[in-house]
């Protein structure tokens, strides 16, 4: 069964249970598929592998989300920060599990031999590279970190 009919029969169950914070979160993201299929530029089909970059993508955006209430802080934020963290975790279900930081350092330490780099102003050739292949397992932005700590030794 496809992503795309899980959400749809998660929808119907929570509706049908009554469980509006997962009715919520499946409606936003079926909403962010149909933006996928219909955004201008986009040919195929949705695929599996589309759902998840937009799951993913929604996740990031919660996070961020939170990031910014946190700052805020008080009684009001502290509620919407609660709201936001399940629905990350609604998402979290359906992403791949990440990899931990210690096969992460090891990754990005053997890509680094493979590409023969050695310069940090290398490091976009170096992220590229790992994200074709670790997409949805990492973070650009780990990688970068990750990757600029290595090459200064």
């Amino acid at each position: 069964m496809s992503l795309e009919q899980q959400l749809a029969e998660t929808l119907t169950r929570a509706i049908r249970e009554k469980d509006q914070r997962t009715a919520d979160v499946v409606r936003m993201l079926k909403t962010k598929v149909t933006e996928r299929r219909t955004a201008k530029g986009f040919a195929g089909a949705v695929d599996d592998a589309v759902v998840l970059d937009v799951i993913g993508a929604y996740r990031k955006q919660l996070q961020k989300a939170v990031a910014e209430y946190e700052k805020v802080g008080g009684e009001r934020a502290a509620a919407q920060i609660a709201h936001l963290r399940f629905e990350i975790e609604f998402c979290e279900r359906y992403l791949p599990k990440g990899i931990d930081e210690g096969a992460l350092r090891a990754l990005v330490k053997e890509r680094i031999g493979a590409l023969g780099i050695t310069d940090s102003k290398q490091t976009g050739r170096l992220v590229g590279d790992v994200m074709k292949t670790h997409k949805g397992q990492v973070d650009a932005a780990d990688v970068k970190r990750v990757a600029e700590e290595l090459l200064r030794g």
